[in-house]
Order: structure tokens, then C-alpha cells, then sequence
């Protein structure tokens, strides 16, 4: 049984006259007369983790990306013609896979890049696919400082996982509600892990809590003696560990200076909740934040784990946020009348917001086909966008774990995206 809240936050304005704003945002003209610039075939190219620290998250990215595919290909295509997927591995950042996988994506003429599903790959390869005029989907990049307009001049970025702003005032919520006081703050130092520690350290701060030690490590180091002996002095009731797959070198060092998961209340997020049944160590009782569906859909998640590459010991974390941002660029194709990467980014935010609401892409194409505005609402929730791409609402679970290092959700918190951060 879920328990379910609700956080608003502070209130996100938006545009009286959305389609004005949106129809050039991606720099072409989606007008009727308009000739269209696309080859004529929606082909969608996959720049997620297959190996790195986050091969954890690929599964299901790859199976939501994939039954997508399988789901707009059955309905008829976009424009007359199947959609085409083309994969590609993000990596970790180290050595610089994904740039190469990048230039293979784009030779083979991907409209849309869905990924990656790490915030600080992304923030590298973003300019490559923005500037060669193909939209960047992630499905998973959470970092606040993808809310600026700096980040992609071009205006084709896009991604359906709710901002850090909002995690990291779930986050800090909950420890708040736990009842801790001295709370100490170990993080990656990048463009994800800073942001992320940050805000949640300015909530905590904000909400009377004493943030004892904040450390942003190097997110390339594979000791943390230094790091861990100022946490020990610091001597905190509770510690946020925003990290990745480093996590498992982490906790056997905090276990051995007693700030182990049965010494202080440990909180994970989304990058590095995982279920750990390999480890010797024991993560009962560890809590997480990660982005959750305000409504799952248990139909769905069954359709994801017949699809490959998903196991059954795999999670569905960002299988939906993958499936949504493939049937949303889609649907914004059809509206434009051309599946150019520019056209699509012309119509992602308006096929979100503002018009009649639709939940599958067979129904939303029908409306789309008799020349009616949509808003599409996806396995992951709605879907409606701000003008930088970024979701303008999301839901955020909290989890903990329990036997066997796995972790289940026990609480669901939705809010309101606080813009111009």
C-alpha cells in the first residue's frame, strides 16, 4: 500500500498565447504550406546506458523506448510510415563514449535522440545533437540546470523526469519528517551530483535543520577516506548520499567508521537506487527518492517486463519517462506535418499542454488527424511542459529498503516545479 501526499511548491507561471511561443521554438516553420524538411521516416536513436555506472537504468529505458516503437508502428506509423530505432550506449562519460555513439546516431539520420539518461553525459553531447538539428529526449536527466535557457540555445532539448528542484525538496522533506536535525550531505561534484546536494542542503537549511559537513567528491575518485573521516567528526543523526555506482564502495567505508545503515539514517536518490542483492552489506532500513508515475499503470509495467532487455529482477525506474518522450515526439511529427528534428521541436510543448487530453498514441493521433490540439498524458504521468522543455509538475516516490537489499515504495509525493531557478 502506497501512502500518497501531496507537495506544492511555489507556483510556475505560464504563457497566455502557449502555441505562439512554441510553434517557433525550434527555429522552423510547422505552417501548413510549410515544405517539409524530414527524409520522411521518424527514425529515434537510443544514447542510453547499456554499460557505465548507470547499465542499472538501461533495461528499462531500452524496453520503454522499444514497446513505443512496437506501439506507434501498430497504430499505423507517423506520416504514413513505420518509426525506426537505432541504439546506441551512453556509457558513463569515462572514456567519452557517448560523443562517438553520438556521430553513429546522427549518421544514421536520427530525427530524435532519446537520452542520456545521465545529466552530466547529456550536458556534453548536447550541443553535438542540438546543433546538427535533431531533438535531445532524456528520460531521465534530472539535473535544475537543465531549466535554463543558456543550456540549448538551438530549443530542442526536451525530457519527461521532474527537475532535482522538486526531488531535492522531497528529499529534504522527508528527512525533515524523520525527525533529524544534524544532517550531513556526501555528493558526486558534477553537474547532476552538485545540484542536487545543493538544493537539498538549501531545503534542509531552510526548514531548521543544521547541515553539519556538505562534500562534493570527485566523481572519478575510487577512495573516500578523507571524505568519510570529516562525515565521522561531523558526527550526524542522518546522512544524503547523492551518488552512483561508487555507492557500493561508499558503505562498506561508512559501515566501518560506524555510520553505517544500522548507525545513522541513510537517504539514497535516484542515481543511485538500485537494488544491491550481491553486497555483503545490509541496507535495511536505507530510504531514496526517485521519480515515480502519479499514476502506474500496472498494465504497462507488465508490457515492459515481456520487453527486452528487462529481467525480472530489474526495475521499472524511467521505463515510462523513455516510452513517453518516443510517443511525444511522435505525436509532435503528426502535428507539424514533418518528421524533421526541427518540426518536432516546434510542437513538443504545445502536444503537452492546452488541448484535449489524451492517453495513448493511437487516440492522440486520431485527434491530431482531425486537426485537433491535444494534451497527452503518459505512463509517467502528465506531461505538461514548460517553454525550456522541462516538465512544469512531477511526482517523486520515497523508498526504503528490506530484505535483500530490494526497495519498495512507501510514499508518493507530487509538487509543482519551481521555473527560473
Amino acid at each position: 500500500m502506497l501512502a500518497a501526499s501531496v507537495l506544492v511548491l511555489s507556483a510556475c507561471g505560464d504563457d497566455g498565447d502557449d502555441k505562439d511561443d512554441t510553434d517557433n521554438a525550434g527555429g522552423s516553420d510547422t505552417s501548413p504550406s510549410a515544405e517539409p524538411k524530414g527524409d520522411g521516416t521518424l527514425t529515434f536513436g537510443t544514447l542510453l546506458p547499456a554499460t557505465g555506472d548507470l547499465a542499472f537504468l538501461g533495461p528499462p529505458e531500452f524496453a520503454g523506448v522499444t514497446l513505443a516503437v512496437q506501439d506507434i508502428n501498430e497504430a499505423g506509423g507517423v506520416l504514413g510510415k513505420d518509426v525506426v530505432e537505432v541504439k546506441g550506449d551512453s556509457g558513463d562519460g569515462t572514456p567519452d563514449i557517448a560523443g562517438a555513439q553520438v556521430d553513429k546516431l546522427l549518421a544514421a539520420s536520427s530525427d530524435v535522440i532519446v537520452g542520456a539518461a545521465s545529466s552530466g553525459v547529456s550536458i556534453t553531447v548536447i550541443d553535438k545533437i542540438t546543433g546538427a538539428g535533431a531533438v535531445q529526449f532524456s528520460p531521465a536527466n534530472t539535473a535544475a540546470g537543465f531549466d535554463t535557457d543558456e543550456i540549448d540555445p538551438n530549443r530542442l532539448y526536451f525530457r519527461t523526469a521532474p527537475s532535482d528542484y522538486l526531488q531535492g525538496e522531497v528529499l529534504a522533506n522527508e528527512v525533515i519528517k524523520d525527525g533529524f536535525d544534524n544532517v550531513a550531505i556526501m555528493g558526486r561534484q558534477d553537474f547532476y551530483g552538485e545540484g542536487l546536494a545543493e538544493r537539498t542542503r538549501d531545503v534542509l537549511e531552510e526548514k531548521g535543520a543544521t547541515v553539519g559537513e556538505f562534500i562534493l567528491y570527485n566523481k572519478d575518485a575510487t577512495g573516500f577516506t578523507a571524505e568519510i573521516n570529516k562525515l565521522a567528526a561531523a558526527e550526524p543523526e542522518a546522512i544524503v548520499l547523492v551518488s552512483f555506482a561508487e555507492t557500493t564502495t561508499i558503505i562498506p567505508q561508512l559501515i566501518a567508521k560506524g555510520l553505517g545503515p544500522q548507525d545513522v539514517q541513510l537517504y539514497f536518490v535516484d542515481g543511485n537506487l538500485s537494488n544491491y542483492p550481491d553486497e555483503d552489506f545490509d541496507l535495511t532500513g536505507v530510504k531514496g527518492t526517485a521519480p515515480t508515475s502519479a499514476t502506474p499503470d500496472a498494465e504497462f509495467e507488465a508490457r515492459l517486463f515481456e520487453t527486452p532487455p528487462m529481467g525480472p529482477d530489474d526495475a521499472v525506474l524511467y521505463g515510462p519517462e523513455s516510452y513517453d518522450a518516443v510517443i511525444m515526439s511522435a505525436l509532435a511529427a503528426i502535428a507539424a506535418g514533418d518528421d524533421s528534428g526541427e518540426a518536432i521541436g516546434a510542437n513538443i510543448v504545445d502536444i503537452s499542454r492546452e488541448g484535449t487530453k489524451c492517453t495513448t498514441f493511437a487516440d492522440c493521433k486520431a485527434l491530431l488527424e482531425e486537426g485537433e490540439d491535444i494534451d497527452y498524458d503518459g505512463k509517467s504521468g502528465p506531461a505538461d511542459m514548460t517553454d525550456t522543455g522541462s516538465l512544469a509538475a512531477g511526482t517523486y516516490g520515497v523508498y526504503e529498503y528490506g530484505d535483500g537489499n530490494a526497495y519498495e515504495q512507501i510514499d508518493t509525493v507530487s509538487g509543482v516545479v519551481p521555473q527560473g531557478e
